[in-house]
């Protein structure tokens, strides 16, 4: 009988997915979220390279512990992102041992040439980068609360989950962010310097595409 993954919600996938080692299950929660992960990394990274590999070790992450997380609610989507701002936080260092685990795996199917897109991927990722020097003004969790937030449409209380913080201290972190973009915006409007809106960049690749060696290994 063929199972209805559409039909299971997170919780039911990670269960079969850590339980039984259901490499199916796994593969149903990468195709759901994989695309916000990818775009969140981006977000955090201004680099489609640095996302693609950032989006493999979140999953392999899951992936390695699965056994051992439990859900705080329906959705897997909090985790996932807090793996990522770990990842985004330690980055050479969690690149470099997860390089050494994907060199282990298949070789993963080929996919599309991308060199069409490659001058809108650079436009972006100059876009992107942009947005994250005007936001090195603020502290690094005020920065977490606008990735999860704003830009990944957490809500305050997935977000919550994600950091690992009572909901009061996301939403004061959030209406502090706020605060000082909008005092430095306001800075900037009286100078005859230029400004630059401090608006995410919305990712045009397909993150479904970021990390086939992940679907390989939960197979």
């Amino acid at each position: 009988m063929t199972t209805d993954w559409t039909s299971l919600t997170d919780g039911q996938l990670w269960s079969r997915a850590a339980a039984e080692r259901d490499g199916e299950a796994f593969g149903e929660l990468f195709a759901r979220h994989v695309n916000a992960v990818y775009n969140h990394c981006f977000r955090r990274t201004g680099s489609w390279a640095a996302a693609e590999d950032l989006t493999s070790v979140v999953f392999l992450e899951a992936w390695r512990k699965r056994r051992d997380v439990r859900l705080a609610g329906e959705s897997i989507l909090p985790w996932l992102l807090a793996v990522a701002n770990n990842a985004t936080r330690n980055a050479d260092r969690s690149l470099r041992r997860h390089h050494r685990l994907l060199a282990r795996l298949p070789e993963p199917t080929a996919v599309p040439d991308i060199a069409e897109d490659a001058a809108s991927r650079a436009d972006e990722e100059r876009a992107m980068r942009r947005v994250l020097a005007e936001l090195r003004a603020l502290g690094e969790p005020e920065r977490e609360v606008i990735a999860l937030v704003d830009w990944a449409g957490l809500s305050y209380a997935e977000a919550a989950t994600a950091l690992g913080v009572p909901v009061g201290t996301v939403r004061s972190r959030l209406a502090r962010a706020r605060e000082q973009l909008r005092d430095r915006v306001a800075e900037a409007a009286d100078s005859p310097a230029p400004v630059t809106p401090v608006t995410p960049v919305t990712p045009a690749s397909p993150a479904s595409q970021a990390s086939p060696a992940v679907e390989e290994k939960a197979r």
